[in-house]
């Protein structure tokens, strides 16, 4: 089967999260850079300001002489990265392999999910603005390559006034035609050097590139002219390397409308906890601290976690810990809005070897086996049945999912409904 790789970009990232700090901005012809007097440059220029010239990298001084207006706000390096870090816990939710490449760049792997790889990534776009208020374009194909390609082609090319907020798609077996009507420059590995050397060759266009014989280029240039044929032609194997060495692993939902029924309350509960648990099994961990998130109709959110006996990757355990939090901190009839399962203090050493089998031991070889199932036969072929007689508007298709414990959460239904991508994006 095709890969499906999703290249994810803020859009003018930084000068977005000063439009939150300060709504005044939205619209203005801003930057965030360093004062011209200290020979500073432009970090980040927002749209408005864009159509005077003003780009990143450019000496403030300059910025300032191409539009006098210009507004220049001094980095907060800090919030950037507290934002960051969000957004990337929304990418773990929808993939298992996520490589972040900057601050406000990404690619992630959802080869294993059902649903189409534009489906994915409007998803994810819709999750992000509706959580965070951060706009993002997002490239799709079958490699690291073209989705970056495809990435740069739709901010480029969109029409909107702000943010791009572009999403384009390469299908399987156009990366070629795609690719070929592009500058040379577009391609990874083409630097103003190679460029010349390639112009001088009459060899203008990725196409051009893509017709000239292999052989030929690698004499010319080399091992590099082998890597230049292969990426003409849309070629590129390369994996998305996972994150190592996650903190924290969790999952959460906002209800498309606020939930008061505590039996509903239990059931979110349980699937999420059945995530968590999965998740961490596949990452070899076990949790010694279990949380929830909760968020009430008017937005105000609370975090509470219990500390367990000893660490545990089983999700019986997650989910007992978890109600037994929902029940100390909730008020029966009060709607929720948001509700999130969340385990951290992870460790990667084995539960010790006990002289006798007990209840834990049996609850995770009963674990193992309903794992092996799911692999099979698929995430749902296997139910609880206090889940299965789940009213409708319970199931994860009416809920919105995020991961990690950074205060994130998305929309659902019409304002953005991003499915949990071990069930709903894998439903027949």
């Amino acid at each position: 089967m095709p890969r499906k790789i999703i290249h994810l970009d803020l859009d003018a990232f930084f000068c977005a999260v000063e439009a939150l700090r300060d709504p005044a901005l939205h619209g203005k012809p801003f930057a965030v850079g360093g004062r011209p007097e200290y020979r500073g440059v432009v970090s980040s220029a927002s749209y408005a300001a864009r159509k005077y010239g003003v780009r990143s990298a450019m000496p403030t001084g300059r910025a300032l002489q191409l539009c006098p207006d210009l507004i220049l706000v001094l980095g907060r390096h800090t919030q950037y990265s507290k934002y960051s870090r969000q957004v990337m816990s929304h990418l773990h939710n929808f993939a298992h392999a996520v490589q972040q490449i900057s601050i406000d760049e990404a690619f992630i792997d959802v080869s294993d999910l059902r649903a189409p790889g534009e489906e994915t990534a409007r998803k994810l776009q819709s999750c992000i603005w509706e959580d965070l208020r951060l706009p993002c374009s997002l490239g799709v194909a079958t490699s690291k390559l073209v989705a970056k390609i495809a990435n740069n082609v739709g901010k480029a090319t969109a029409k909107n006034e702000g943010p791009p907020m572009a999403i384009t798609v390469v299908p399987p077996g156009e990366e070629a035609a795609f690719l070929a009507p592009l500058p040379i420059t577009e391609l990874w590995g083409v630097g103003p050097k190679t460029g010349e050397s390639l112009r001088s060759l009459g060899i203008e266009t990725i196409g051009d590139l893509a017709a000239w014989p292999e052989a030929e280029l690698v004499g010319r240039f080399g091992k590099h002219g082998e890597d230049l044929a292969r990426r003409a032609r849309g070629i590129d194997s390369r994996a998305v390397a996972p994150e190592r060495g996650a903190k924290s692993i969790s999952h959460e939902v906002t209800y498309a409308q606020d939930v008061a029924d505590e039996d509903q309350l239990k059931r979110t509960i349980m699937r999420l906890s059945d995530n968590v648990g999965r998740r961490l099994r596949r990452a070899e961990l076990r949790a010694a601290t279990v949380k929830i998130k909760l968020r009430w109709s008017d937005f105000t959110t609370l975090t509470r976690q219990v500390t367990l006996p000893e660490p545990t990757d089983q999700d019986a355990v997650i989910y007992e810990a978890a109600v037994q939090l929902l029940q100390a901190n909730w008020r029966p009839g009060r709607p929720v809005r948001l509700i999130g399962v969340g385990t951290m203090n992870l460790t990667d050493t084995a539960t010790q070897l006990r002289l006798w089998e007990t209840g834990t031991q049996r609850g995770q070889r009963l674990q193992e086996t309903l794992d092996t199932l799911r692999d099979r036969y698929g995430r749902d072929a296997i139910q609880r049945a206090f889940v299965v007689e789940a009213p409708a508007t319970s199931k994860l298709s009416d809920m919105g999912i995020a991961r990690s414990g950074a205060d994130a959460s998305g929309d659902a239904g019409t304002r953005g409904e991003h499915d949990d991508p071990e069930t709903a994006s894998e439903r027949r």
